[in-house]
């Protein structure tokens, strides 16, 4: 039975091996080695999941099977783009799914839970980046009513990638999905 939960400080070991693993699998193919491993060095630990679970501006949701951590997804407020017209913005900054489950549903569970949270602090606009080469991806959040908004830059490793920025009202978020 999959469990989605928010992350525990006890978390931080699995969490991190999760980011970095999915992270790998998602863009190892289109990227070249050292920029894949500058950017994991610099964004996956147990110290840095472990900061970014007990930072007070952000939450990190987590699904769990079996004793095992299979997908993640991390919401922060605060700053956010010019392109995004909100009172109280929210980003999901990262969603992703371990691949052994992907086509099972658990993307659109974790995308729920997320707009659930954003809903309990009382956002107004939930927003994301999303590489602009990640078909599949765009795609998903279009299906959750995300709309194209701007772009922004991410940077991985010695590569400056273009993001796109997409946005969403949250208000009824759940209904609506």
């Amino acid at each position: 039975m999959t469990i989605i939960r928010v992350a525990k400080l006890s978390d931080a070991k699995r969490l991190a091996d999760l980011a970095e693993s999915s992270f790998i699998d998602a863009f190892s193919e289109q990227n070249t080695t050292e920029d894949m491993d500058t950017h994991c060095q610099s964004s996956y630990g147990e110290a840095i999941q472990a900061d970014e679970i007990s930072n007070p501006e952000s939450v990190t949701i987590v699904a769990e099977n079996s004793g095992n951590l299979i997908a993640y997804a991390q919401l922060k407020w605060g700053k956010y783009p010019s392109c995004v017209s909100a009172s109280l913005p929210g980003e999901i900054q990262r969603l992703y799914v371990d691949k052994a489950w992907h086509g099972k549903g658990l993307a659109q569970d974790l995308m729920l839970a997320c707009l659930e949270k954003m809903e309990e602090r009382n956002t107004d606009i939930v927003w994301l980046g999303v590489w602009e080469e990640n078909p599949k991806a765009i795609s998903f959040y279009k299906k959750f009513n995300f709309r194209e908004v701007g772009a922004h830059v991410f940077p991985l490793g010695r590569e400056y990638q273009r993001d796109i920025i997409m946005m969403r009202h949250v208000k009824n978020a759940v209904q609506n999905a």
